[in-house]
């Protein structure tokens, strides 16, 4: 018996598309893992023109690719089993076939931690979606204290897409912080970052198993106590931003973790991202708006 298609993604190779072998395609243009292409290959599940297609053939300019996949192809084919909100308030800055970025709030989980719990920002998605063929499966997170554009996949096909894209710096995040003491200029910070070796859940610069970490960073503006700066992560360890601000000597103001004496609540925010979209790579800028909260604080401490 055939195994029912889950999902069936179609493409139309754009005019100035070069001619090439269907394998380069999926695997150098699309960024398809291994795995997927396998089983495309070997089920016949990739069209040309409404007919397979074998991958050492070419491709050209205006040609349709259908991509045809049952679920086992994926490693987590249920990993959008989340339970979903009734009527959520989901904040979406953007939405296309196969993802979503919403804006989550502070405070907000990015996803349960447990089977069965609710209230995250994925049972959120997975309420705004449901009724459709669609699913909620996670592509990065925010921590809780964080607030901004968070890219979820709305099928486990182009998680690994995104990830490779983000891993390679091809989506860019930029977040504002208002951080402890005068910080200006601009410049970068590639301290290795690891397991704190007095308290494994959090990080270190140069801590256990330490890996390369980049951030660039931009004073925008200052007063004695307090700077907004302009932060670019160009690669995605945990805690990073977090990290490398509390060891350059400028605490998130409110983190609870890097900065322990500071009473207020975190003031961290992914104000933009340049989205790269999947199989056509098309380039979109998101912007996330400033929570009210975030503008009062710059207001009152003359940052604004």
């Amino acid at each position: 018996m055939t195994a029912e298609i889950r999902w069936h993604l179609t493409e139309f190779l754009p005019v100035n598309q070069e001619s090439r072998p269907l394998r380069d395609l999926l695997h150098r243009q699309w960024l398809l893992p291994d795995r997927l292409i396998h089983y495309l290959r070997r089920r016949q599940h990739v069209l040309v023109n409404g007919r397979y297609q074998p991958v050492n053939e070419l491709v050209h300019a205006g040609d349709r690719v259908d991509l045809l996949f049952t679920g086992d192809e994926v490693r987590t084919p249920t990993a959008n089993d989340y339970r979903p909100t009734p009527n959520p308030r989901l904040a979406v800055l953007f939405e296309n076939r196969d993802l979503l970025v919403v804006n989550k709030p502070r405070g907000q989980k990015s996803h349960p931690n447990v089977a069965g719990e609710t209230g995250t920002v994925m049972n959120d998605v997975a309420g705004y979606l449901a009724g459709s063929a669609d699913g909620a499966y996670m592509v990065h997170r925010l921590d809780l204290q964080t607030s901004g554009a968070l890219i979820v996949a709305k099928n486990p096909i182009v998680v690994p897409v995104l990830n490779r894209l983000i891993a390679m710096g091809q989506i860019h995040r930029e977040y504002l912080a208002v951080v402890e003491g005068r910080l200006t200029g601009a410049g970068k910070w590639d301290w290795p970052i690891g397991r704190d070796p007095r308290d494994p859940r959090w990080h270190a610069v140069d801590g256990l198993h330490a890996q390369p970490a980049l951030t660039y960073y931009q004073g925008l503006a200052a007063s004695d106590q307090r700077s907004l700066v302009r932060l670019h992560l160009a690669t995605g360890r945990t805690h990073q931003l977090r990290v490398h601000l509390a060891h350059s000597g400028h605490p998130i103001v409110g983190d609870p973790i890097y900065n322990r004496a500071s009473p207020e609540q975190m003031l961290l925010h992914g104000v933009r991202q340049q989205l790269l979209i999947p199989f056509t790579f098309q380039k979109h800028e998101i912007v996330a708006p400033l929570p009210t909260y975030f503008q009062e604080y710059l207001v009152k401490c003359k940052l604004s």
